[in-house]
């Protein structure tokens, strides 16, 4: 009976997971005049995405032209704003064989003045240089068209207080130089009080909103009531923001963010193998895409326009959409109060099976150590498997390499993704079933091999010693469904105490899910504490699907942005989904046949990483 329970919420998470990834269907150019509509926008992309314009070419003055023409005809008041590149701009175009004799940037800035002056404006942003060797039909052909349907669409809402200021930049593939030029002098800079910006790192999937201006909690408040009219509603969460905040990467809207200006910025990362690709075509492009982006950008504008104030800096707001459809938040000293009631509702079941059920406190810390098998069996095996298909992007050898990794990343995706499964099968099979010492040295001879492909990784080298160290002493396995549940649901509620002191933003995803777990534990305990009767495990199945769909969700996103570098995040989204489905785990009678189809998992993900390199085989460096 589990195993239908189990299999039944893992398909119906797959299928929310999945569903939540999806694009929204384009908008046709018949589409309502105050609508956004992708098919609109396509025509702008077809025509600025003909070929690659990187800056100094004469296909780059084709666009210029071409752009404020478009700006013109939309009733903006158009300008340039002209200045030299940076060094470091300089010397990439001369890394990459252009001439610097007489090249400078160009930004095309286009306005559409408000009803009242006096008042703060709101920017649109995007760039329009690519880089050489790509027509960069997604990066960022497609922002700056949805910028100019956007644009259309707000002025068919009518007449808004608001000034609106369309900022199309120049030089961000070289060094982000058109928006310092902008905000380091433009004197429209001080006027601006928001800005929602636009990138692509990639050819489709859903539009995420990445990153905001420092103190968000009034812009996410803002951009959730905004978004909830979009068309395929939002992607977005406080984790995002609070990695990429980390990240040494930047776009345009990082100039505008350090003076200290909110906003949003927005950007599709799947199909990967598109960036700064020769294939990102119009043809290649998703449609769904742009409509996603667009029409995240339309509402977000449109509501900035219109608002009686433009949001000010106040305190970072923990968030998350919920399957793509609504946002929900809280302040981050919140969160100690949901853990609360997470380790209440845990107490209760561990009372309610102590005393019902035989569960031991001792066989609860055996399920916590079960996790921690897990936790570090898998990152250790992961960071195998990622490296069979090409080493860390820390360690490419050149750009053209990063992009043909970007190419194998759906392959490194699921690679990792069966590896986590392989090792979730292998705790349901039993895992003290089989040889303990086969298991220590399987573990230990896979950290070997992961260092001499992937250099030393002081995480994986202790992940190692963890997991063959609990694999050498079997007694530490859970005994019971309800020692194994409690001490998985114990073991997350601790990582989010830990997340919740050091990174509140990050710690959602713990608290949340660790809630949701522990509620549901309380509810089967009282429901029946022997979990014989098939209603009792209700509860943790409806628990599994929706908590396991969104987990799912999020973990491909996460993995598209971090995965490369840092497959083992998969691993700890799947401790997550563990949690969730422990207690539909499979009767022991069907241990052989889910450590042969743990074993099966492993060998296919390794063998997708390695079919990676066949597929997508990395080309010689450029000599340019």
């Amino acid at each position: 009976m589990r195993l239908l329970w189990l299999v039944g919420s893992l398909a119906l998470a797959l299928l929310i997971a999945v569903l939540t990834l999806q694009v929204p269907a384009p908008a046709g150019v018949g589409a309502p005049v105050a609508a956004f509509s992708a098919g609109r926008a396509m025509a702008d992309v077809r025509e600025i995405a003909r070929r690659p314009h990187p800056v100094g070419s004469a296909d780059h003055a084709r666009v210029q032209a071409v752009l404020l023409q478009r700006m013109a005809a939309l009733g903006l008041q158009t300008s340039t704003q002209t200045g030299a590149l940076s060094p470091a701009a300089v010397r990439r175009l001369e890394r990459e064989g252009g001439s610097v004799a007489g090249v400078e940037l160009t930004n095309l800035i286009g306005v559409l003045p408000g009803q009242d002056p006096r008042l703060p404006a709101v920017a649109l942003m995007a760039h329009y240089d690519t880089v050489p060797d790509s027509a960069g039909a997604a990066d960022d052909s497609a922002g700056v068209a949805a910028i100019l349907e956007a644009v259309r669409a707000i002025r068919a809402r009518g007449p808004a207080d608001r000034t609106l200021v369309v900022i199309l930049t120049d030089g961000e593939e070289l060094n982000l130089d058109g928006a310092r030029a902008f905000w380091g002098g433009h004197p429209l800079r001080d006027r601006i009080g928001a800005v929602v910006n636009l990138e692509a790192r990639g050819g489709g999937g859903r539009a995420m909103m990445f990153e905001t201006g420092r103190g968000n909690a009034e812009t996410i408040s803002l951009f959730a009531r905004a978004g909830a009219r979009a068309t395929g509603g939002v992607s977005s969460n406080s984790l995002a923001v609070f990695v990429y905040e980390a990240m040494p990467n930047g776009t345009d809207f990082t100039i505008p963010k350090d003076r200290g200006v909110q906003g949003i910025n927005l950007a599709f990362i799947g199909r990967p193998e598109q960036y700064h690709a020769p294939v990102s075509t119009p043809g290649a492009l998703d449609q769904g895409s742009v409509q996603h982006i667009g029409s995240q950008a339309l509402e977000t504008a449109d509501a900035l326009l219109r608002a009686p104030a433009l949001p000010a800096a106040t305190a970072n707001l923990v968030y998350a959409d919920l399957f793509g459809r609504v946002v929900v938040g809280h302040a981050p000293i919140m969160g100690w109060g949901l853990l609360g009631l997470a380790f209440l509702g845990l107490g209760l079941a561990v009372w309610r099976a102590r005393s019902h059920a035989g569960l031991t406190f001792a066989d609860a810390g055996r399920g916590a150590v079960d996790g921690l098998w897990f936790l570090s069996t898998g990152l250790v095996l992961t960071q195998l498997v990622r490296l069979l298909a090409g080493p860390l992007s820390g360690r490419a050898e050149s750009a053209d390499a990063y992009y043909t990794l970007l190419a194998r990343l759906p392959w490194m995706e699921a690679g990792a993704a069966l590896t986590v499964l392989a090792v979730a099968l292998a705790l349901f099979g039993g895992r003290t079933r089989l040889d303990r010492r086969i298991v220590a040295g399987v573990i230990a001879i896979a950290a070997v091999a992961a260092v001499i492909l992937g250099g030393l990784n002081p995480i994986v080298i202790g992940a190692a010693v963890i997991a063959a160290g609990l694999s050498l002493f079997p007694g530490l396995a859970a005994r019971s469904t309800w020692g194994g549940w409690t001490g998985l649901i114990g073991l997350i509620l601790i990582l989010a105490a830990a997340a919740q002191a050091l990174a509140p933003e990050a710690a959602f995803l713990f608290v949340w899910t660790g809630l949701l777990a522990a509620v549901a534990a309380a509810l089967a305990a009282f429901l029946d504490p022997g979990l014989a009767r098939p209603g009792s495990l209700a509860p943790a199945a409806v628990a599994a699907a929706l908590g396991a769909g969104w987990i799912m969700a999020q973990a491909h996103t996460v993995f598209l942005g971090i995965g490369m570098d840092m497959p083992g995040v998969l691993v700890l989204l799947g401790l997550l989904v563990l949690m969730l489905i422990r207690p539909l785990s499979p009767e022991q009678g069907l241990a052989r046949p889910l450590l042969v189809a743990a074993a099966a998992a492993l060998i296919l993900g390794a063998s997708l990483s390695v079919a990676a390199q066949v597929t997508e085989p990395m080309i010689a460096a450029s000599t340019a």
